[in-house]
């Protein structure tokens, strides 16, 4: 039996992506542990395979020495083999100081001392699907058509939704946030129209900087359809969420994490992309639909400047998110 621990990244939808890579590892009979911060640790939870989820008391920035010296000392001993998902030196300390024998990782960020299976790191611009990226950790080949799946118990999902007084498929799920910056964000007005034109109530999820923006959303709603449009932004536990999300009858969202989440556990969906590429980091789900124009060749004129990869518009248009109209997505729902 082969102990292993996995270094989660910190981004919701980077975790969703590292799902196949223990799937793979567990398949080969390796116990996982998965060390992750606790924003994203309820992801890990949803995954069958992992045996134990830690989560790391670190915060944003700064290599917290002492904390990350505590941790590996409480984890000495425990592990045969560690994954690093992260690029960063501070995310292979951990590992190092545990002690593991063998420590997986890309190279990289002067992590040639404390990890000692290095894979060469892509160059920025020739950098594979994120999954292919972290299941390549493995050592397996064949990494390129694996699909994240997430599943969560019925008694937790009904727990949830009890709580939150949802009924299985009586909801449609917006996540009109992209934590990366607004080069990646549907409008909101556009979200709000087509709000107005479905059937069914509409939840609004995101983190609690998103609180704002789904309230103007809301607000927006409301004043036509009292009480069509909920705002749960920054008002739920990540694990509420995950819940409400795989059990909503569809999902509407930007390039970002939750539109990982509901990739992972099948739901249909639609993701709208604007400055960034489906080609890099698609919902992988055989129920989704990428609406994105630079691949639409009746768009005129063409999106040359897509993808730009940048937090706001360089050229102060995003053309490629306003000239998505809700029709565009409502077809797809």
């Amino acid at each position: 039996m082969t102990r292993a621990l996995v270094i989660a990244p910190q981004w919701i939808g980077d975790a969703v992506m590292t799902e196949p890579l223990l799937r793979r590892l567990h398949a080969r009979g390796e116990v996982i542990t998965v060390g992750a911060l606790p924003w994203v640790a309820p992801v890990y939870r949803a995954m069958a395979q992992v045996a134990e989820v830690v989560d790391l008391p670190f915060a944003h920035g700064g290599l917290q020495w002492a904390a990350r010296r505590s941790m590996a000392a409480k984890m000495r001993g425990r592990f045969d083999v560690a994954y690093v998902g992260p690029n960063s030196l501070k995310s292979a300390l951990l590992p190092w100081w545990a002690g593991i024998p063998k420590r997986v990782g890309y190279q990289g960020e002067s992590r040639y001392w404390v990890l000692n299976r290095r894979l060469p790191n892509p160059p920025p611009g020739d950098r594979p699907p994120m999954v292919a990226f972290y299941s390549a950790l493995s050592g397996d080949s064949g990494v390129e058509q694996d699909r994240p799946q997430l599943q969560l118990a019925a008694a937790t999902v009904d727990a949830a939704l009890h709580e939150l007084q949802l009924t299985r498929q009586g909801y449609y799920v917006f996540a009109p946030g992209a934590e990366f910056g607004p080069a990646k964000r549907w409008p909101a007005s556009h979200f709000a129209v087509l709000s107005e034109q479905l059937a069914l109530p509409v939840v609004l999820l995101g983190s609690a900087k998103e609180s704002a923006l789904c309230g103007e959303i809301a607000h927006v709603v409301n004043a036509i359809r009292p009480g069509h449009c909920l705002n749960w932004a920054g008002r739920t536990s990540l694990d509420q969420a995950l819940a409400t999300i795989a059990a909503a009858k569809a999902m509407v969202s930007n390039d970002s994490g939750l539109m990982h989440v509901a990739a992972a556990f099948g739901i249909p969906q639609v993701a709208i992309f604007g400055s960034s590429s489906p080609l890099h980091t698609p919902p992988l789900n055989t129920l989704a639909h990428v609406v994105w124009l630079k691949k639409d060749p009746l768009y005129q004129p063409p999106l040359d400047c897509a993808p730009c990869f940048a937090r706001t518009c360089p050229l102060g248009h995003t053309r490629c998110l306003v000239d998505v109209q809700p029709d565009d997505v409502l077809r797809y729902l």
